[in-house]
């Protein structure tokens, strides 16, 4: 049982670190640019230390070399200047020297060597020269670089004057260095161009999975998805879509449900009001059909709640000229309501579910307040509006009870005083069929503000 524990910490802790990791600011969000973090860094480390033990090691080896051949080179020169006496032969000698080893020779009788330290800098190539020439040469001798001609000056001193020869760069180096970076730096791009584009093939059945769901959000239907992608995907996909089928089938049966039971209703209470109408007027035969107006009215409330308007299909419309047509109408009923709106305030909307979500949150304001403010704008990709009244307000701890249907603030069951409790979930359940989210807050104007966002 303690190895168990101290495995089950031991993952638990690796599993706590990898989401540290996965949270670090600097990391993208997006899985296809880190699966492209994921695929490429192992590459291109292994590449980086390839081509660093290739430097380290096989370019040593071979600037090691390759400086050996010269010193020999060069020491060969020196001992035959120093034995050979005939000036053509040695004429000669030069010229294949210049030709074939690519090593200018000068015999000066009255030089001397240069004074001071070897002046060509501190590399491993140039170390690895220095030590050649010290078991070569087996004499005196000073180095010097030009880095204009890329060429190194060996004098060596010998018993008549000095023997100045000059080397090429390229004898002491190798070529494949360029190649390697060139072929790590082409590979890198191209295992780059390949992991994007099989990368992007991989990422786009989860985006249009991304897709179908934001548009079962906002009610749209998922009409022309199909399931595709891996495997894995491909069973995500095909549970999505099962799950969509079931959630409509359970909101139709429901909608058929409810409507069944109002009609059911409704004929009853049709009944009884014609049989109130044909009796003689009093006190209680009012009281009765102010009773069977409630029900009348509390039936319809639920019926609208149930059904939320979800076969209605978004098409393009002004919101702003819904929003004049919902503040006209409370202005006809007395409210003291004022609009601005501004910019460009179109969009695909459900134009009667959201007239209904609309007077449900300004019949609330003109309810429970003096004073409404509405003020429509246009950010970010979303439609946002505010309404702003002088009432009330309501709790902190109680606005989150208030969008269940049924809740209400007014301890009474009478609906002229504290409606059926549905004005607010039937709002919300419109704006969310949208895609989008209402929320509500502390209003400037000392009541409730109702803060609307829909999605365009």
């Amino acid at each position: 049982m303690v190895g168990v524990r101290a495995n089950s910490e031991r993952a638990g802790g690796l599993e706590s670190a990898l989401r540290r990791l996965a949270a670090v600011p600097l990391l993208p969000r997006s899985l296809f640019a880190r699966s492209l973090i994921i695929l490429v860094t192992p590459v291109v480390l292994m590449q980086l230390i390839a081509g660093a033990v290739f430097f380290d090691h096989h370019l040593h080896k071979v600037a090691k070399r390759m400086s050996r051949a010269v010193a020999g080179e060069i020491a060969f020169l020196r001992r035959a200047y120093e034995e050979i006496g005939d000036e053509v032969a040695l004429g000669q000698m030069v010229a294949m020297a210049n030709r074939h080893m690519r090593i200018a020779i000068r015999h000066d009788p009255d030089g001397t060597l240069p004074p001071g330290p070897h002046d060509f800098g501190d590399t491993p190539l140039q170390a690895a020269l220095l030590i050649s020439l010290e078991r070569f040469l087996e004499a005196p001798f000073a180095v010097g670089f030009d880095p204009e001609n890329r060429t190194y000056t060996i004098t060596v001193a010998m018993r008549r004057g000095v023997l100045e020869a000059v080397v090429p760069r390229h004898r002491f180096t190798s070529s494949t260095a360029h190649i390697l970076l060139w072929w790590v730096s082409g590979s890198t791009v191209l295992l780059l161009a390949i992991a994007i584009l099989f990368l992007r093939w991989q990422i786009h059945p989860i985006q249009r999975l991304a897709d179908a769901a934001e548009r079962i959000g906002k009610g749209q239907g998922i009409a022309g998805f199909e399931p595709s992608g891996a495997l894995e995907v491909q069973q995500a996909g095909a549970a999505f879509v099962e799950m969509s089928a079931r959630i409509e089938r359970q909101i139709r049966e429901r909608t058929e449900l409810l409507a069944g039971v109002g009609h059911d209703l409704r004929t009853p209470l049709t009944r009884m009001r014609l049989a109130l109408a044909m009796l003689e007027y009093d006190d209680d035969i009012q009281g009765m059909r102010s009773d069977v107006e409630q029900m009348s009215g509390m039936i319809e409330g639920y019926l609208a709640f149930a059904r939320g308007d979800g076969g209605e299909v978004p098409r393009e419309i002004d919101f702003a000229r819904l929003l004049e047509d919902v503040a006209a109408a409370a202005r006809r009923q007395g409210a003291d309501i004022s609009l601005a709106c501004e910019g460009d305030l179109t969009g695909e909307l459900r134009p009667h579910a959201l007239h209904r979500c609309l007077a449900n949150l300004v019949e609330n304001a003109r309810r429970y307040a003096g004073r409404a403010a509405l003020r429509a704008w246009s950010e970010a990709g979303a439609l946002h509006l505010t309404i702003d009244d002088d009432g009330p307000g309501i709790p902190v701890a109680e606005r989150r009870n208030v969008f269940r249907p049924f809740h209400r603030l007014e301890s009474s069951r009478n609906p002229d005083t504290g409606g059926t409790g549905l004005g607010l979930a039937i709002a919300r359940d419109a704006v969310r069929a949208h895609g989008g989210e209402l929320v509500l807050d502390d209003s400037p104007l000392g009541g409730l503000r109702v803060h609307l966002r829909l999605p365009v």
